[in-house]
């Protein structure tokens, strides 16, 4: 039966990433430490100091996207399997 929730574990598995690393009410509330920073709260502490620098933000952009594309990559195999899976009968 594990086989058949794979899809579904990895899917989860794959938002409660996503949505922790894109935290970002939390932290602010909690950290006082530059050190102790997400990604998503270190952006907006460099858009604030560079924001007419269009091109180091998009940079930092890509870079804090990056991960959440690779981990996309490596579960889409995942993802495809439960939408074979849901398209069968028998």
């Amino acid at each position: 039966m594990l086989l058949l929730v794979a899809p579904a574990l990895a899917t989860v598995a794959v938002f409660a990433f996503i949505g922790s690393w894109n935290n970002f009410l939390g932290p602010l509330i909690y950290v006082n430490t530059t050190e102790k920073m997400p990604i998503s709260l270190a952006l907006r502490l460099f858009q604030t100091l560079h924001s007419a620098e269009y091109g180091l933000m998009m940079a930092a952009s890509t870079i804090t996207t990056l991960p959440i594309v690779a981990l996309f990559f490596f579960a889409q195999r995942y993802f495809i399997q439960g939408i074979v899976l849901t398209g069968l009968k028998g």
